[in-house]
């Protein structure tokens, strides 16, 4: 008599459609990590300062991604399954808590972390059913992961370059070497539209979310006037912008992916899987930038504190515009001339206040998306189901 598989090898029959739950949780969990890597940069607004964060990003992102395309192949339906992201849960959890000091005393904490992370990533990818696409990922993933753990051991240079190598194993040495890595058997990869795009779409809203939570630690509430509620307005309509910017694009973005050819599917969506990198990136900054300014709306803002705020929402521009260009989804110059506005709001701040800064970076984004609102409507409009047998008018039907 065969013995009955373990309940979590059970595959998942339907495939992925609606974001679940645990997935929501799993994202919130994630998004601590940017939080942490806020606080470097608010701590060290240099250049320094922003590549250890694009670093630590980088390696971070990757996974994060990786539980994505997991989750669009082995939904997480079963309770063992969740069980197990759970325990990834954990592991991006410890990563978090060593990100501050990553690179100076907790460093094999993030390393540890970033260990569990991939293990259980791959330990879930074994229902994918992807066959050998699995062997050639594992094998770069684990040897990143070790690569971030040896870094966690050493330290100083060695450091750096162990963590640099790692992020290059995982997302620039595949591509170099596509006979020899899972790019050339991408096509392995099942990808569903709607769930792929509604839980990066679920991501953005939640670390949009944590720059809000920026704003609210940045208020110094023992001095609260009227221009101090000016400020929190103008710093809560920049994240409303750039929430109503990207998901503008969503339901193009969707149907782009539907439009492909199964086998090329795989292949656009890594594509997005790199444009979000400086969107998410963007929202990392941008919130370094919002809770100076909030901090200090009076006063000069610092060159770095300047740059963070216009320069945060530009890297966010392009990463839309590299969404749009890759799905061929809409303009691409109403990105890039926003981007360059925002870019050049830059003197305001340092010649006035950071107040006053924050206010024209708003207005930029305002005046694009109001420019943009009748093709926004039209779109809307024409997505809107048609009547038919049995189905009523929009107003109901009465004539």
């Amino acid at each position: 008599m065969l013995m009955r598989a373990p309940r979590w090898r059970e595959p998942n029959r339907a495939p992925a459609d609606r974001v679940t739950s645990v997935e929501i949780f799993f994202d919130i969990v994630f998004v601590f990590t940017l939080t942490q890597l806020t606080r470097i940069l608010e701590a060290d607004l240099s250049l320094a300062g922003f590549g250890r964060v694009l670093l630590l990003f980088g390696i971070l992102w990757w996974m994060f991604d990786g539980y994505v395309w997991l989750a669009n192949h082995v939904p997480p339906r079963l309770p063992a399954q969740k069980l197990l992201l759970f325990m990834g849960m954990t592991g991006f959890l410890f990563a978090a808590v060593g990100v501050p000091g990553a690179f100076t005393d907790t460093g094999l904490v993030f390393g540890a972390g970033y260990l569990v992370v991939v293990c259980v990533h791959l330990l879930l990818f074994t229902q994918a059913g992807v066959g050998a696409a699995l062997a050639r990922l594992a094998a770069y993933n684990l040897a990143s992961a070790l690569l971030v753990l040896a870094g966690g051991v050493t330290g100083g240079a060695a450091r750096y370059g162990l963590w640099l190598s790692a992020f290059a194993l995982q997302s620039v040495v595949p591509y170099l070497m596509p006979r020899f890595s899972w790019v050339s058997v991408l096509p392995a990869f099942r990808i569903q539209p709607a769930h792929f795009v509604e839980r990066h779409g679920l991501l953005v809203i939640i670390a949009l979310g944590e720059s809000v939570v920026a704003i609210g630690l940045g208020v110094d509430v023992a001095h609260l006037t009227a221009g101090t509620f000016a400020v929190i307005a103008l710093a809560l309509a920049l994240p409303a912008g750039l929430w109503w910017t990207y998901f503008t694009d969503a339901s193009p973005a969707e149907a782009a992916l539907a439009a492909v050819e199964p086998g090329q599917r795989a292949r656009l969506a890594g594509r997005l899987l790199f444009a979000h990198i400086p969107l998410v990136l963007g929202i990392v900054v941008t919130a370094a930038g919002i809770h100076a300014a909030v901090a200090h709306p009076g006063d000069r803002p610092s060159w770095p504190s300047a740059l963070a705020l216009s320069g945060g929402v530009a890297v966010y521009l392009a990463g839309i515009t590299e969404l749009r260009r890759s799905l061929h989804s809409g303009a691409l110059r109403s990105r890039l001339v926003t981007a360059a506005a925002v870019l050049a709001t830059i003197p305001v701040g340092l010649v006035t206040n950071a107040g006053l800064h924050l206010a024209a970076v708003v207005v930029v984004i305002v005046v694009m998306l109001l420019v943009e609102l009748p093709q926004h409507a039209a779109r809307t409009a024409d997505e809107q189901p048609r009547p038919g047998p049995g189905r009523p008018e929009p107003d109901g039907g009465h004539g």
